[in-house]
């Protein structure tokens, strides 16, 4: 039986174009754009007064992900359900591949975990930490085959996920002619591991040494070299989280001279700062992620930086653990590191908060255009990640992956409301302007104001293009 849907009056807002016209979905997909379609026998949504935008598309998320002696507080299916609130439609997760698995392993083994429970569409890059002549044997197949044309490294964290610079390199080098690219973690991870210990060593145990020790010079170094690896390795990089000025000058400088430098901001780093830090007790560790919050300085160099597209995506790094050890243990807490900074559960929670936090900081303050946040938050990523024009547009012939908005509904931000499982926001109270109202996932509707209609498992993995060629 072939199912249509129809949306009716809408203000319809892609990364080019805003108008208002009715659109027809057939069988998960946009059938047509017109001014006016007649509306016969078949399922009908009221549009007017509402911008109809693309589903957004997240690059960066950490649903239970487990770190061995923590675990994010998010399962796939609480995870891409609060996603689905915030409208956003597909993430791209990560398979960790840990000492002595082949990468092939990893994600054979996180989509047994998580395809039963997925509410959207879903992808994932791969983790490499164990770099040898097999596993980079095995890089190519997965990007033509499996439709993973990603893989994050770190290059900090040592002796737990760090990997060095010649195996970053023959990675790159292994991936660059099948449309892969690799997306790193940049931060001097040696250096800031004498200053973790310096910091220690003096007694100096809270919340805020973890952004004293993990200074924005040493994420500018590494970005710096990062980038001058892939150049050397011809082939495109990704930086993920980008949070200093240096390493934004890093990005800015390498574009100029043509070389393909991409890199995505979060929320966090637009739109708190380091000023977090000198909260109280231990309530600090709420906002405990790595990179941590920087200045204000630096939050304007990333402003313009989006506006200018020196930024090229918006993603939220959601990776919740609790403040509290009930009810999910301590291992889902950030209380694991109430007596050593260094213990603390690294990450924050974001997925159902990107798209009205960057439409009102960004679009209602002046700071970006809203054809410039739809392409941050929905088009640049399904570019990037090998998923245009299936996701992250609104034309004939994509998935009908759409958003209704009210952009003058105003609405307050608060761990009572959202959806997630961790028990704080990081905006607690903060009233925005802008908010989603329905979400349909392939035309099926899954979000109807404060009425959730998806099912876990619905959710479909998606084999992905070449990374980093299309932009």
């Amino acid at each position: 039986m072939v199912r249509e849907v129809l949306i009716k009056g809408g203000r319809i807002v892609t990364a080019v174009d805003d108008y208002v016209a009715d659109i027809l979905v057939r069988d998960g997909r946009i059938e047509a754009i017109a001014r006016d379609i007649p509306a016969e026998s078949i399922e009908v949504h009221e549009a007017t007064g509402l911008m109809v935008l693309p589903g957004g598309v997240d690059v960066h998320t950490h649903m239970e992900f487990d770190l061995g002696n923590a675990q994010t507080c998010d399962t796939y299916e609480t995870g891409t359900r609060s996603a689905a609130f915030g409208g956003t439609t597909t993430i791209i997760d990560f398979a960790l591949q840990r000492q002595g698995q082949t990468p092939k392993q990893a994600l054979d083994q996180r989509l047994a975990l998580a395809a039963p429970q997925v509410c959207v569409d879903f992808g994932f890059h791969i983790i490499l930490t164990d770099v040898n002549p097999g596993v980079l044997a095995e890089l190519p197949d997965l990007i033509n085959h499996d439709g993973v044309s990603s893989f994050k490294m770190f290059m900090a964290y040592p002796g737990v996920l760090m990997v060095d610079d010649a195996n970053i390199f023959r990675s790159m080098r292994t991936v660059g002619n099948h449309g892969g690219m690799i997306n790193l973690h940049a931060e001097n991870g040696g250096v800031i591991q004498v200053l973790i210990e310096e910091a220690l060593a003096q007694g100096n145990t809270s919340p805020k040494y973890h952004a004293l020790t993990r200074p924005s010079i040493m994420e500018g170094e590494a970005s710096h070299r990062a980038i001058r690896l892939a150049e050397l390795a011809e082939i495109p990089v990704y930086l993920v989280h980008l949070s200093a000025e240096e390493a934004l000058a890093a990005v800015v400088e390498a574009r100029d001279r043509g070389i393909p430098a991409f890199a995505e901001t979060c929320p966090h780093y637009l739109f708190l700062t380091i000023e977090e830090y000198d909260r109280p007790g231990f309530e600090a560790a709420k906002y405990v992620m790595t990179p941590p919050l920087r200045s204000h300085k630096c939050q304007h160099a990333l402003w313009r930086g989006l506006k200018f597209d020196d930024l090229q995506i918006v993603s939220t790094d959601h990776c919740p653990f609790c403040f509290n050890e009930a009810p999910y243990g301590l291992n889902k807490s950030k209380q694991l590191g109430r007596d050593n900074f260094e213990q603390i559960p690294n990450g924050a929670p974001g997925v159902e908060l990107r798209i009205p936090l960057l439409f009102d900081g960004g679009v209602n303050a002046g700071r970006i255009s809203l054809n410039r946040f739809v392409q941050l938050t929905s088009t640049a990523p399904a570019k990037m990640f090998g998923l245009f024009p299936q996701k992250g547009a609104i034309a004939v012939g994509s998935d009908a992956d759409l958003v209704l908005f009210d952009p003058n509904k105003t609405h307050v931000l608060s761990a009572s409301t959202h959806h997630s499982n961790v028990d704080y926001s990081l905006y607690e109270g903060r009233e925005v302007t802008g908010k989603v109202e329905k979400v349909f996932l392939r035309g099926q509707l899954i979000v109807d104001g404060d009425q959730w209609l998806g099912q876990p498992g619905m959710g479909q993995f998606l084999k992905r293009s070449a990374s980093g060629r299309v932009m």
